[in-house]
């Protein structure tokens, strides 16, 4: 791809410098054509002196033009180059030299006296030196903007991303100085993300590590107990089956909930959308997780608002959600308080939210609830739940196209909100 490009931008520059020279010609035959005029008509010259004149500026021009040009295309050829302002200081004296060149040349052809020849260069070669001098005034500003693009390149190939250049000077360095700015800015973005992506995989390996090796180890445990003869009575074996039993159902639920989440970052989950009264799914929540709640004594009740319409989703799916934050309400939920699931209208949506008397999050942790693996207090343990719930249930409401969000203040409960979108 860089080879085509490259060669795109060398016909590029090759059609560019036939352009020029074919513009310099006509140029420089208008030039010729005008002063012959100006020679009529201001001068009061006869048509044969003008016709003479533009002839011998016609032949000066096209020679000059014909050697600098072939001067310019050996310039480009040759190794190590010049500075800025060698460039310019070299073109302001070749102009002057050519311009020099074509007044003596048609000076001579028109039989001007030596004397006349004589204090013509001494002028020509006078404005030379202010001519170089603007040259390098010139060169001076543009080196600057120059070299700021090249100590920025340098620290971005140092590996400062944060490298950006100031945008002034002429046009051309202004777009250069924006077009660099912008690509930094994408790099050090994308540098960004790539940072964020590695933290949250080397997250995920670490805390999926964690939560495999817990019930293995319990399970290697009971295991060589059993085997051991450490217990031997029937009561005993059946107490340490029971245990191996339910750490088995914590790996698989582990498991179920890391593919579920895979699909659903990866946009997999294939959602099966169909008109559903909100009512049927808070009343099929409320009666799956009523027994938990009665468990931990509990009040769990519904709430419907004003008439809902139907919405528009995966039934299976959004009953999945209701059930993960209702089930995280009844954990932080003491004992006497209440879990209570509301659905009301929000425009073309539905708001629907779990709300509970529980201990509260704070502050500083609600930005956080909905990450992988996070569970807020590092004193819990993992029977409080594999961190996956609430990353789960956000995936499947942004699946849905809605979204989801937390308020709570410790000590006061907290309410878990989320929309979905309204069957037209």
């Amino acid at each position: 791809m860089g080879e085509v490009r490259s060669t795109k931008y060398e016909v590029r520059g090759a059609r560019g410098a036939w352009r020029a020279l074919a513009f310099s010609v006509g140029a420089v035959v208008l030039a010729a054509t005008l002063a012959s005029a100006a020679a009529i008509d201001v001068l009061g010259a006869t048509a044969e002196e003008a016709r003479e004149c533009a002839l011998f500026m016609l032949t000066s021009g096209l020679v000059s033009l014909a050697l600098g040009w072939l001067l310019t295309r050996a310039a480009g050829r040759v190794r190590g180059g010049l500075t800025l302002r060698q460039t310019l200081g070299a073109i302001y004296a070749l102009g002057l030299l050519v311009a020099f060149a074509n007044v003596a040349y048609t000076a001579k052809l028109m039989f001007f006296s030596a004397h006349d020849l004589g204090l013509l260069a001494i002028l020509l070669g006078f404005a030379l030196v202010p001519g170089l001098a603007v040259a390098f005034l010139l060169s001076d500003r543009l080196g600057v903007t120059l070299g700021a693009l090249g100590v920025g390149a340098d620290r971005m190939a140092r590996g400062d991303l944060s490298a950006r250049v100031p945008a002034d000077g002429v046009e051309e360095l202004r777009a250069l100085a924006v077009a660099f700015n912008a690509m930094a800015a994408q790099l050090e973005e994308a540098e960004a993300r790539r940072t964020e992506i590695e933290r949250a995989r080397r997250d995920l390996i670490a805390a999926v590590s964690h939560d495999l090796r817990t019930p293995l180890a319990s399970l290697q445990v009971l295991v060589e107990a059993l085997n051991d003869g450490v217990v031997d009575d029937p009561q005993g074996v059946r107490r340490y089956l029971a245990l191996m039993e339910g750490e088995v159902g914590r790996l698989n639920a582990l498991i179920d909930d890391l593919f579920e989440l895979a699909r659903l970052e990866s946009g997999a989950l294939q959602l099966d959308r169909l008109p559903s009264p909100v009512q049927d799914l808070i009343s099929e929540t409320l009666e799956r997780m009523g027994a938990q709640a009665g468990q931990k004594g509990l009040h769990l009740g519904g709430e419907v608002v004003g008439d809902p319409p139907p919405v528009l989703v995966d039934g299976q799916q959004v009953t999945r959600v209701l059930l993960n934050l209702v089930q995280n309400a009844i954990r932080h939920t003491p004992a006497d308080g209440s879990v209570t699931v509301r659905a009301e209208p929000a425009g073309g949506e539905v708001r629907l939210e779990v709300r509970d008397t529980g201990e509260g999050i704070p502050a500083d942790q609600l930005p956080r609830v909905f990450e992988r693996f996070y569970r807020g207090d590092p004193a819990r343990s993992r029977e409080a739940g594999g961190g996956l719930g609430l990353a789960i249930a956000r995936g499947i409401v942004e699946a849905h196209g809605g979204r989801i969000w937390v308020e709570s203040e410790p000590g006061r409960g907290s309410r878990f909100t989320f929309t979905l979108p309204a069957a037209s």
